[in-house]
């Protein structure tokens, strides 16, 4: 299946496609993460999904951090 990768940045849309939905992930991760806006993953159906919804799907809820232990 093919996947699409797109965000939105100063000079329009940028669309990049992937055949592999880890890749499109991966992507789109670091689209965000660089701050373009409104970035989504569409499989070949049509579907469209935010990076972070996807990747909660995939892997489940990121854990909470733990604090750290005092020293004695």
């Amino acid at each position: 299946m093919q996947y699409t990768v797109t965000a939105r940045c100063a000079v329009g849309r940028r669309d990049h496609r992937h055949a592999s939905l880890l890749a499109a992930l991966d992507q789109a991760m670091s689209l965000s993460a660089a701050g373009l806006a409104e970035v989504a993953i569409i499989d070949g159906d049509g579907r469209s999904v935010t990076p972070g919804a996807l990747y909660r799907t995939l892997f489940g809820p990121r854990p909470a951090a733990q604090p750290a232990a005092k020293a004695a």
